[in-house]
């Protein structure tokens, strides 16, 4: 029998559950379904979301052939010979080009992603590509200017457990139970946003039971799956389960933790650049100025591991993890940004002051561009205080430098310079 979630798998976009922002009535991406216009896309979002359904979908409203690959498990064999295929069943002189479905196209080597160039270019297929992963770093430029990208968003609350009770409505095998959803937060929590892992969650749940009545509450719910969630997916299942972990474990200072999560998805054949270029994000986002090396060592991480790949490039994800793990902790740049842009978002574009100001021309001088600017390299010590920052949020201050290691003198240095301002 084939899974719940696929037995619930909606065929059109009024069944279709999320994602309003892209497929809600009157959007672009629908009205391109509805007037058989559709170019080629890429689905950019997490796991569980309904790329897959949404391509499907997809074919079926424009009523078009579909054929669909796995980059997990497909060559460059496998994609000329769907292509082959498609222009046979549609092709450049013909309205009804088929779809062809790349689930994880980011999987795809630059050599694989070429061999699509043509038939996409020529309008033999229309593209349909789904990723988890950011298409600006995974897909080969030729193609993605070829593609729109559509990005998917995380489920809500209320996504999910219309899924749940649509499953328990509609679905031939648990429509014949009598099922409750007392509560679903145990469910929820289990599935991390994740439709396909919550109705897998559910079936297990379900299928557990052997009496009339199934009153589906968290500590059930707990009781049954708790044991199902050991396993790594490297296709997607726990793809960000383990990645969190591994995060969470460098943040947290724990090296041992590190390189247990990296050990798990080293086994379970993740892409090594996927790793390094998380341990880049976290360098910045949690380790920041209080350390400004670890910068350098997870960039240098990624340059290495991308050159050498696996078995190798093990040593080294490992060696700039535990470097990571061990390194004094801030997210004050992390946190500088933020609510700079949150400043921006409830401000708007604010002028810049005239002494800021640019003065390449007369008139731009005679209005007073660039009047009573200091340069700093004129005053002692190369300072001089004056305000940098439009006049209605004067005196912010969004970068606040922690106490501890190489961000403490960066506090103190800020205190010096700008006294009161900079006095946390």
């Amino acid at each position: 029998m084939e899974p719940l979630a696929e037995r619930v798998r909606p065929k059109n976009l009024d069944r279709y559950i999320g994602q309003e922002h892209i497929i809600g009535k009157g959007s672009a991406l629908r009205r391109s379904i509805e007037q058989n216009l559709l170019p080629s896309i890429i689905l950019w979002g997490p796991p569980g979301v309904g790329k897959t359904t949404l391509a499907q979908i997809i074919s079926q409203e424009l009523k078009r052939p579909f054929y669909a690959l796995s980059a997990i498990n497909s060559g460059v064999k496998d994609v000329r010979e769907v292509i082959e295929k498609a222009s046979q069943d549609g092709g450049f002189f013909k309205q009804e080009k088929p779809v062809l479905f790349i689930d994880e196209i980011h999987r795809f080597s630059k050599s694989q992603q070429d061999s699509l160039l043509n038939a996409v270019e020529r309008g033999i297929v229309t593209l349909v590509g789904a990723t988890t992963e950011n298409p600006s770093f995974e897909v080969i430029p030729a193609l993605l200017s070829r593609c729109q990208v559509v990005v998917l968003k995380h489920l809500t609350k209320d996504n999910l457990i219309d899924l749940l009770n649509n499953a328990i409505q509609y679905d031939d095998v648990l429509k014949t139970k009598r099922i409750v959803l007392k509560e679903t937060e145990a469910l929820l929590r289990i599935s991390g946003g994740d439709g396909r892992k919550l109705l897998n969650a559910l079936e297990i749940v379900v299928n557990s039971i052997n009496e009339k009545e199934i009153v589906i509450t968290d500590e059930l719910v707990k009781q049954f799956i708790q044991q199902n969630l050991a396993l790594y997916d490297k296709s997607g299942e726990q793809h960000y389960d383990i990645i969190s972990a591994f995060i969470k474990s460098i943040r947290g200072s724990d090296p041992n933790g590190a390189v247990y999560w990296l050990a798990r998805m080293i086994d379970g054949g993740e892409d090594p650049s996927f790793i390094a270029r998380r341990l880049l994000i976290l360098a910045s986002e949690d380790i920041g100025n209080a350390n400004p090396t670890a910068l350098v060592i997870a960039n240098n991480c990624f340059q290495a591991v991308n050159v050498i790949g696996y078995p190798e490039s093990r040593i080294i994800l490992s060696q700039a993890a535990t470097y990571l793990a061990c390194s004094s902790k801030s997210n004050a740049s992390y946190m500088a940004i933020n609510e700079a842009q949150q400043a921006v978002k409830q401000h708007g574009d604010l002028p810049v002051p005239l002494h800021l100001r640019n003065a390449p021309t007369k008139l731009m001088k005679e209005l007073g561009y660039g009047d009573e600017y200091k340069y700093a390299h004129d005053y002692a010590n190369h300072f001089t205080e004056q305000e940098f920052l439009p006049s209605e949020i004067s005196g912010t201050a969004f970068y606040k430098p922690s106490e501890y290691s190489r961000e403490r003198d960066l506090r103190e240095f800020l205190k010096q310079r700008w006294g009161k301002k900079y006095n946390y």
